[in-house]
């Protein structure tokens, strides 16, 4: 299994989670959040990250609808990662991210923390959630 570099990320309007993972592949980590004041701003924060972590590709979670289907905000975050990825050359893969946000809302609560202060610490770990999920299934897809 070679090295895989992957960055992760929760599209949300006003800000973007970003997430790693390590060089094997095996655990995603949050590394912080982009705050969304215009696309060329993200692009060169983004940049950063994709020269500095050797980046392969942008795995994006897609907020499908509890139904499965394929919302207006799905649409919209489908959009801006398509003309991400083509500003960073990057390809771009997706993971149904259903109840991520959540989920980080859930583990920042056990840990006594409050998500409603700690917005930007909820996209952070619902972007590693994301990156995991993707991560885990390369992994079960070759076994």
């Amino acid at each position: 299994m070679g090295r895989i570099s992957a960055l992760g990320l929760d599209v949300g309007s006003k800000r973007i989670g970003v997430a790693g993972c390590d060089g094997t592949g095996l655990i995603a980590t949050g590394l912080g959040t982009i705050e969304r004041t215009s696309f060329e701003r993200t692009v060169a924060q983004l940049q950063k990250l994709v020269g500095d972590r050797e980046v392969r590709v942008l795995v994006v979670g897609l907020p499908y609808s509890m139904n499965g289907t394929l919302g207006s905000q799905a649409k919209a975050v489908r959009k801006f990662a398509t003309a991400l990825g083509n500003a960073l050359q990057l390809p771009v893969e997706y993971v149904d991210e259903r109840l991520t946000s959540f989920q980080a809302e859930q583990l920042l609560m056990a840990s006594n923390i409050s998500p409603s202060r700690n917005k930007s610490l909820v996209d952070r770990f619902a972007a590693a959630l994301i990156l995991q999920q993707w991560l885990d299934g390369r992994r079960q897809a070759r076994e």
